[in-house]
């Protein structure tokens, strides 16, 4: 015998739009509760009338602020007339109920403040980006909940939004009647909401948004591919920029390293082709020049092509390299900055990578670029109290130390490690400049290592973490 299917669930109250603009809304009320209100629908352009005989100075100051019209007088049923809405927030039941009751009299939909019985409708958590707005409701239930779903939407809808929207409404009969019904249109928005359009509306350039329009129009939705080169950031979901997570999700092709988290990736589009790049350590599957040919190919292809770099692109992810490639290839690109694993392992260890009186600057470099015997020219920078901050260097720590050390930094100089900088699976090491040569043997460190150095590091939270020469079962020779 079959199951039955669920019952539909149904809405106690339906969401709609009304229109105010010019129209008058009145709230009753001189508290807290009456500004909260004002304060949300002063981001309409209703005429908003507030009655309080005797307002709190927050809510006067506020009114004259904001242009509202406050009338200092008992209520009285009279200032209902002609208004579309009403809004009880008196703090006072009875008389909250009384103005209620007024109002469905005259036909006006009351919201009485905390008062879910006596409300013909709910104030929802707005998300404005005019003319574009979200509201969000739960029928009276849970305002915090409301306002934890706003919060995430607000993140989520980049700030130019509403300026984008209105371009599209002034596009919108040419549009309609150059474009054919249907798919190609439906292309044509897409790509006009989150192609060169938006960019060009993003970076408040205007004109060049009406000219790009005005091609796309021509084109019927057909567009040029474009490249964004994004930080994913040391690993850690959360910490991708709000961008970055906008691009991912509009991509049509992430092209990523090896060291970006599933986790990050899947913050994708589902749909989207995913491509490994390889370039991990003793892994490395396409070389430079082939990934360079691959963004290239894509973006001719139509593509928006997401190309994913672990922490930021421009702190050594070889994006020189690939935005060189497509400048000469005339594919446009963007760059979305993102942590960088230096910072995400400092903020691990809770420490300084500048601190007043102790170091006032801060070197990032590779283990690959101290394994010469050639002391590189930021050395004296590091012995004059700079903190470095080294990048992959497990396999050369001894390298790493015994230049510094010639170089005359103390062998006591403070030093941290971090596997893994952000994850909830980081390992953290401490010692000074001479233990650092023991971080070679520590074999387990499978995960990218970060290693910083100076004096500020002494102000680290070392608790979580063990001693570089503490050698551990998994480390020791079989």
């Amino acid at each position: 015998m079959n199951a039955s299917a669920p019952s539909p669930v149904r809405l106690n109250a339906f969401p709609v739009f009304l229109r105010v603009t010019d129209r008058a809304v009145v709230i009753a009320g001189g508290g807290d509760m009456a500004l909260a209100k004002a304060r949300l629908l002063s981001q309409s352009e209703a005429r908003l009338i507030i009655v309080a005989e005797e307002p709190e100075p927050q809510l006067a100051e506020w009114a004259a602020a904001n242009g509202v019209e406050l009338v200092r007088a008992p209520w009285d049923d009279g200032f209902l007339a002609g208004a579309v809405l009403a809004f009880a927030a008196t703090g006072d039941a009875a008389q909250d109920a009384a103005i209620a009751a007024a109002a469905r009299k005259a036909g006006i939909p009351v919201n009485a403040v905390d008062r879910p019985e006596l409300c013909d409708f709910y104030t929802p958590a707005l998300v404005n980006r005019a003319p574009v707005a979200v509201a969000i409701g739960t029928e009276g239930a849970g305002p915090v909940l409301s306002q934890m779903i706003r919060a995430a939407i607000d993140r989520m809808l980049p700030p130019h939004l509403g300026r984008l929207a209105t371009l599209a409404a002034r596009w919108r009969d040419t549009v309609n009647a150059r474009v054919p019904a249907g798919t190609t249109r439906r292309l044509f928005w897409k790509s006009f909401f989150t192609g060169e359009t938006a960019r060009a509306v993003e970076a408040g350039d205007d004109a060049g948004a009406e000219e790009v329009a005005a091609r796309l129009v021509e084109s019927r939705g057909r567009e040029d591919g474009h490249v964004a080169l994004v930080g994913a950031g040391p690993g850690a979901e959360d910490l991708v920029t709000l961008r970055a997570h906008r691009l991912l999700m509009e991509a049509d092709v992430i092209v990523h390293d090896a060291l970006v988290p599933e986790a990050v990736i899947a913050l994708g589009r589902r749909d989207a082709e995913r491509i490994a790049a390889g370039k991990r350590k003793g892994c490395q599957t396409r070389t430079q020049e082939e990934i360079n040919a691959l963004l290239v190919t894509l973006a001719r292809e139509g593509k928006r092509v997401v190309r994913l770099k672990s922490g930021d692109p421009l702190v050594f992810g070889r994006a020189g390299e690939e935005m060189a490639a497509l400048r000469d290839a005339g594919v446009s690109f963007e760059i979305v900055p993102g942590v960088t694993a230096a910072l995400a392992a400092a903020a691990d260890f809770e420490l300084p990578l500048t601190l007043r009186g102790v170091s006032s600057s801060l070197v990032l470099t590779t283990g690959h670029d101290l394994k010469s015997r050639a002391l590189p020219d930021w050395a004296k920078l590091a012995i004059s109290g700079a903190t470095v901050a080294v990048y992959m260097g497990r396999t050369n720590a001894a390298e790493v130390a015994s230049l510094l050390a010639e170089a005359g930094l103390s062998p006591d100089t403070a030093v941290a490690v971090v596997e893994n900088a952000s994850l909830p699976s980081r390992r953290r090491l401490h010692g000074t400049l001479a233990d650092l040569p023991a971080l070679q043997d520590r074999t387990s460190l499978a995960g990218p290592v970060m290693t910083i150095i100076g004096d500020a590091v002494a102000g680290a939270d070392f608790t979580a973490s063990e001693p570089l020469r503490a050698r551990v079962a998994a480390d020791s020779p079989a």
